[in-house]
């Protein structure tokens, strides 16, 4: 792989500086790489494979140079502008916010489990939901495996997913950003409340995890939850399947399916924590056990880092595969 010329949109935000972090890290091969941002955050330095560049603002000629590849992790408003933008100019776009996720013709894509969607795009692929993507990587063997014909979420969500904000009323036990104290408190609240009595967080969920698994008949209810920890998201996931299993069986699935580590030995008081998966990239598993309530019923804890794998990183590995098929194409 040689050299692919990237801009970050919302380079200097939590997620898009973890974009810049990610693409270092993974020795991702960059050419040339610009870094956008709003007018206010324009002029600051960032600093990229030990060189120094100037965060540059946000315009609609942005894009008027050779940008192969465009992560944009600057909000659902800035996405819906310039995204289409950047395509009109021929860049390939890589877009976390939610704008695009459930529109016909884009892609949503976890690397693990629908890799074979990036090439069914059409300029955008959108990044799911943090939450929906560290579900989907564990549900994946399963459905395709036993089949699934219900799952119900409960989850347990950092506040670095609300960004900045979320992380400075949680240091500073200020009430700016949430509605009520996150400080030794959990708000049943994420995002905001639909007609239906559902949060907008709690129907992503729902409709990500059927889009992504090409199955709309798995029902699914969820429940999203705030709760005062910084980074990584813990999930519940209460799963009915169609076929019967072994749960040893089950649990080896899980085990060797590419993403996930399982960390699952109850006797040594051994499953994952939020404060253990801080900064990894892979999806832990654990309490997996059967649900005695109903016939094939299994409940797992599913544990990620939200801006890593949750945003970042699976933006950067959709970007990886991308950048392969660019340069075979030009080959």
């Amino acid at each position: 792989m040689k050299n692919i010329n990237i801009a970050v949109v919302g380079a200097t935000g939590l997620v898009g500086g973890t974009i810049v972090k990610v693409l270092e890290e993974r020795e991702f091969p960059v050419g040339d790489i610009y870094f956008l941002s709003s007018k206010k955050s324009a002029g600051t330095k960032i600093e990229f494979k030990g060189r120094e560049y100037i965060v540059e603002e946000l315009t609609e000629e942005s894009f008027d140079r050779d940008i192969d590849i465009a992560l944009f992790a600057a909000g659902g408003a800035v996405s819906e502008k310039f995204a289409p933008i950047a395509v009109e100019k021929g860049v390939q776009v890589i877009d976390n916010s939610s704008v695009f996720r459930m529109s016909e013709g884009v892609p949503l894509v976890v690397p693990e489990v629908n890799p074979e969607d990036i090439r069914k795009n059409k300029g955008i692929i959108s990044n799911p939901n943090c939450s929906t993507i560290q579900s989907v990587i564990p549900l994946k063997p399963l459905h395709d495996r036993y089949g699934i014909k219900r799952i119900v979420y409960s989850t347990y969500q950092a506040v670095s997913g609300s960004g900045l904000g979320g992380i400075k009323d949680l240091e500073e036990g200020n009430v700016e950003f949430y509605p009520y104290q996150i400080q030794y408190n959990v708000l049943p609240h994420i995002d905001v409340f639909l007609d239906n009595g559902y949060t907008k967080e709690e129907m992503k969920m729902i409709d990500e995890t059927k889009k992504i698994l090409k199955d709309d008949n798995i029902r699914i209810t969820a429940t999203t939850v705030r709760v005062p920890v910084k980074y990584s998201h813990s999930i519940s996931a209460n799963i009915e399947l169609k076929k019967a299993f072994d749960i040893e069986e089950l649990s080896e699935e899980l085990a060797n399916f590419n993403g996930i580590v399982l960390y699952d030995d109850v006797k040594e008081n051994k499953y994952p924590m939020a404060i253990d998966v801080q900064g990894k990239d892979e999806v832990y598993i654990g309490r997996i056990r059967r649900d005695y309530s109903l016939e094939n019923g299994i409940n797992i804890w599913v544990v990620a880092d939200n801006v890593r794998k949750g945003a970042a990183t699976n933006a950067v590995q959709i970007a990886e595969i991308l950048g392969k098929d660019i340069l075979e194409r030009r080959a």
